[in-house]
């Protein structure tokens, strides 16, 4: 996947990124809509075109109308992952977790590898489960290495499990593939993950 694609779903700014993170790939999705082969290509074009809808109806903030309409896809689509995906993050925008993760538990039993449903689970799960969160962000990364603040997080969350080697190391990552996180890192890390003047994001 494109660098710059992913930095925008998974490497947004920390300081926003338990809230805005989960919003940031939904408004690009629907443009990969269809792309399961076993539906016909009018049921996947009015999938692609309810998904269109339901992004409409998440900016304009209506969370219940843009959840109904996604569920519309799955009566088209059972098995599409976007769809799922971005019932989660409806869920998760109107306050319900619980229903948010079952939305991503459901995308990753379609794909578990879709590192935007792994990192939104992950940081659902962070107040409380930080082993279980320590482990999807390992799997995200291992994904796509690019994905500067799932190694943010990965850092944090190990950091506060007191595991400060690989914190540090996480961390690390972090900055190289995204220097303007390094104001972000906590400051007993800051000096050990800043990134040599001829080090490249391709490290």
């Amino acid at each position: 996947m494109n660098n710059r694609k992913l930095l925008t779903g998974v490497g947004v700014a920390v300081a926003s990124a338990a809230g805005a993170a989960v919003w940031a790939l939904l408004f690009q999705q629907a443009s990969t809509a269809g792309t399961n082969p076993a539906v016909t290509p009018p049921a996947a074009s009015n999938a692609a075109a309810l998904l269109q809808d339901g992004l409409l109806q998440a900016q304009r903030h209506d969370l219940d109308g843009a959840e109904v309409t996604f569920r519309r896809v799955l009566q088209v689509d059972p098995n599409n992952k976007i769809a799922w995906y971005d019932i989660g993050v409806a869920a998760t925008q109107d306050g319900r977790p619980g229903d948010a993760l079952e939305a991503y538990d459901a995308a990753l039993k379609i794909d578990p590898s879709y590192t935007q449903a792994l990192y939104n689970k992950a940081l659902l799960l962070k107040p409380s489960d930080p082993e279980q969160t320590i482990a999807l962000l390992k799997r995200t990364v291992a994904i796509n290495p690019k994905a500067s603040t799932a190694y943010y997080h990965l850092g944090d969350t190990l950091m506060r499990r007191g595991r400060d080697s690989q914190a540090r190391d996480a961390f690390r990552r972090a900055v190289a593939v995204d220097p303007a996180l390094q104001s972000q890192v906590p400051e007993e890390f800051r000096e050990s993950t800043a990134p040599s003047p001829t080090a490249s994001a391709d490290e």
